[in-house]
Parts: structure tokens; C-alpha cells; sequence
């Protein structure tokens, strides 16, 4: 049975801004981790290594292939999949990078790549689980959440016998070789968020599903 495919054709329009406004905390938190992750100056998660790696060999922006492939990833899903594109794929999609900035610029005055080593390396472990938390909120809102998260959900639906954290694992690690080879760089923070994020949402799961209601479902 698909743990992460629910239908929502049944929710309010009342449920659907209450869960919306639930993925948009959960992505926020998120966001917070990210921002603390990117300020160590360690590395970046894997999926930005290899939009790196394609934007160095294409020769165009980090963020314009950014778009591009999250927009790509969106279309596929939509012809391949049901009951994963949603609204919350959108905003996850274009709403995050002004969120990481904002924390960034908050935060930059505490922690930087001239930080101490010790305070650099908590800042990768606390920031990959505050993401884990903000995805878990976000995966829990059933609204969606952004186009490269969904890779690890679709197939961790598509493959029952194995667990979304074993799946998340191997999708960043697919992420990380790719962009490695096109010339993204990689940091013991990026090796970091490689094995921990999906360990860290799959426990988080059921503690933030407790927190929220199913929203705007009709009986």
C-alpha cells in the first residue's frame, strides 16, 4: 500500500488554506535547517550539487536550472503519477529560496565558513534535522511538498518493500555522483545531509502526523 499518496479530492477549499498554511510552516522550518547547513560552508545538500554540476557544463545560472529542473521534474510527475502533484508543489518550488535567504541573512552575523570547526560541523547535523522536521511537517500536510523531494516519495511508493529512508538515501547519493562528475563540489556536509536527511524524516513522520489534522476531508 502507497504510504504517500492520498487522495484530496474531497478537501474544503477552507481545508485546503488551512493545510497549506501547514506545508508553508513546515517548509519554513525546513528552510531554516538549509540555512544553517549552507552558512557552514561545508558543502551543499546533493540535489543543489548536481543543479550545480548541470548549470557548470550548460554554463547558465545555479538558480536558472534550478527552475528549470524542478519545473521538469513537475511536468513528468504530472504525466506519470497521480495524487502527488499538488498546490504545495508549487509554492515548495518557487517560495524556498527566498526563505533560505531571509534565515541566511538573520543568522550570517553567527555562523560562517570562518567559524570555528566545531560550531561549523553542529551547525550541518542541527540544520539536516531541522530540515528532516520542517519535510516531515511538510509531507504531512498532505498538500505535497517541492519536485526533488517527490523523486524519493514516488519511489518509495512504486517500492514498497523498502523504506522511504533507504530510498532517500540512494536518490541523494544518485544526485551527489552526478553532479560530482559535472563538476558540483562536494563537502563532508554534503556526505552529511547524503545519510541523515531521509534517516531523520522517516523518524520524524510520525511524530508531526500527530500534530495535524486531516484537513477539509469530507465523509
Amino acid at each position: 500500500m502507497a504510504q504517500f499518496s492520498k487522495d484530496t479530492s474531497g478537501r474544503s477549499l477552507v481545508g485546503w488554506c488551512e493545510a497549506l498554511i501547514v506545508l508553508f510552516l513546515g517548509l519554513t522550518v525546513a528552510h531554516l535547517g538549509v540555512s544553517l547547513f549552507l552558512l557552514t560552508d561545508l558543502g551543499s545538500d546533493p540535489f543543489t550539487v548536481m543543479v550545480q554540476g548541470i548549470a557548470l557544463t550548460a554554463g547558465v545560472t545555479v538558480g536558472t536550472i534550478h527552475v528549470i529542473i524542478c519545473t521538469l521534474l513537475m511536468v513528468i510527475m504530472l504525466l506519470t503519477t497521480k495524487g502527488y502533484v499538488k498546490p504545495g508543489t508549487v509554492i515548495c518550488a518557487f517560495c524556498g529560496g527566498p526563505i533560505i535567504d531571509f534565515f541566511s541573512w538573520i543568522l550570517a552575523p553567527f555562523l560562517s565558513g570562518e567559524s570555528p570547526m566545531v560550531l561549523r560541523l553542529l551547525g550541518v547535523v542541527l540544520g539536516c534535522v531541522i530540515l528532516a522536521l520542517g519535510m516531515s511537517i511538510v509531507i504531512n500536510s498532505e498538500a505535497s511538498t517541492g519536485p526533488n523531494d517527490l523523486v524519493a516519495i514516488i519511489l518509495s511508493d512504486k517500492l514498497e518493500r523498502f523504506q522511504f529512508r533507504w530510498v532517500r538515501i540512494v536518490c541523494d547519493l544518485c544526485f551527489l555522483v552526478l553532479g560530482f562528475a559535472l563538476g558540483g563540489v562536494v563537502g563532508v556536509g554534503t556526505l552529511v545531509a547524503a545519510f541523515l536527511v531521509g534517516p531523520c524524516v522517516q523518524l520524524w513522520l510520525p511524530v508531526t502526523k500527530g500534530w495535524i489534522p486531516a484537513y477539509g476531508q469530507k465523509k
